[in-house]
């Protein structure tokens, strides 16, 4: 699309924030403007995403949280305009200058989130039906993962010539047991902490956290864009989509992940209950067994080598995993011992 053909199709988009385009980048699914009123950010959504969004980011900042990037009204006072089916709103153009390394941008990104969850924190009741039946329904389900696991292991070892991919299924099917059996066990252990409480910690969940949705002013203070998914909900759903991709690499001690999340805990501490949930999610070998299950469906001629190669990655992925959840509960049982050794002296 040509440049002036950009401005004329976004132009009476902008009408109805009295905005003229001069000019207009385009970056995908959102144009950056430049205008009459400085510059701005256009964003294209799809109208299932819907509005509902804009009411958590006014909610936040009704309460204090400013560091989301503020979505404009319309002159008539809408936040998005419905145009050829899809919905725009408009937002100021972050510079994203910052020339930091990405660790200490991590860092902030999790002060920031935890200080989000802590502003929009709220209890909520849960009835004791609802969570015997939220525990009952996810250990029936993992129940069946060590099923499947276990009759595909069976197959593999009745062949006279295993293939390369169920050769490599057997040398890491203890490890894979091992993790399914460990992230049953803290969920087990978070019901009977639980059974018996009504209450649950919910918060403003941002739904889509990454690094390359918090970005920086000229001031070089960070913002969080891209807030669609927000939502409520439990604070581990923020964290652990992003911890489980940072620990999508080659095999390696990520003490870096633990200090982030610990970071995080500083300003927002995890109730215990909270921390068993989080072990347990993030030690579920879910990546694997994904593979392991799409090449058992997989009908016709396999591609070994490319089966090999996945399974290889999510070995290392569980591996990573595995390291940070050990490493945690670790802190964790020495800072208990430390608490009880100070309660037993005083």
């Amino acid at each position: 699309m040509s440049d002036m053909n950009r401005v004329e199709s976004v132009a009476p988009i902008l009408n109805h924030y009295l905005v003229e385009p001069y000019f207009v980048e385009d970056y995908g699914i959102v144009q950056k403007v430049y205008s009459n009123k400085g510059t701005f950010a256009l964003k294209k959504i799809p109208p299932t995403t819907g509005t509902d969004f804009i009411r958590h980011v006014h909610l936040l900042y009704q309460k204090g949280f400013n560091r989301i990037v503020p979505i404009y009204p319309t002159m008539d006072g809408r936040y998005a305009v419905l145009h050829e089916n899809n919905l725009y709103y408009l937002m100021p153009w972050m510079t994203n200058g910052q020339k930091e390394n990405r660790d200490h941008k991590n860092l902030e990104l999790f002060r920031e989130l935890a200080r989000l969850h802590t502003l929009s924190a709220k209890e909520v009741t849960v009835s004791k039906e609802e969570r015997t039946e939220h525990y009952e329904k996810t250990i029936q389900q993992l129940e069946k993962h060590q099923e499947f696991l276990d009759g595909f292991i069976d197959e593999c070892e009745k062949k006279t010539y295993m293939s390369p991919f169920q050769l490599l299924y057997c040398l890491y099917y203890n490890e894979i047991s091992q993790a399914l059996r460990f992230s049953k066990a803290k969920f087990e252990e978070w019901y009977e902490n639980t059974k018996d409480t009504e209450k649950a910690r919910m918060v403003i969940t941002h739904g889509k956290l990454s690094s390359e949705h918090f970005l920086y002013d000229d001031r070089g203070y960070g913002f969080f864009i891209n807030f669609e998914n927000a939502r409520y909900g439990s604070p581990i759903h923020d964290l652990l989509p992003y911890l489980s991709r940072s620990l999508n690499t080659r095999p390696t001690r990520n003490d870096t992940a633990i200090d982030w999340v610990y970071h995080y805990f500083k300003y927002f501490p995890y109730k215990e209950d909270e921390k068993l949930l989080f072990y347990s999610y993030l030690a579920l070998p879910v990546p694997i067994m994904q593979v392991v299950e799409s090449f058992y469906k997989k009908q016709g001629r396999k591609n070994e080598m490319k089966f090999v190669g996945k399974l290889q990655e999510q070995y290392w992925h569980l591996k990573n995993s595995e390291y940070v959840v050990m490493r945690m509960t670790e802190i964790e049982n020495q800072r208990k011992q430390a608490k009880e050794g100070a309660q037993q002296q005083s």
